[in-house]
């Protein structure tokens, strides 16, 4: 059994995790989109910046969780 501090503190780090990952998301659409880097947008950079920020979201969560069961056993 963990404390509620420590459990808080999971709790926004798992958050901050999948928002960085959203974030990451939206940073490549506009890439693709977007004047950010280039006039006119940069398709091919923006979707593996979408690709990756995506996978971050879904996977990087699931492995603290994993790191953190891990821990307590």
């Amino acid at each position: 059994m963990i404390d509620d501090e420590t459990a808080k503190r999971r709790l926004w780090l798992y958050t901050g995790v999948r928002m960085s990952g959203v974030v990451l998301c939206l940073l490549g659409i506009a890439i693709a989109y977007g004047n950010v880097l280039r006039p006119g947008g940069w398709p091919q950079v923006g979707a593996a910046i979408v690709i990756i920020g995506a996978l971050h979201a879904l996977l990087s969560p699931h492995l603290l969780k994993k790191k953190w069961d891990h821990e307590k056993s």
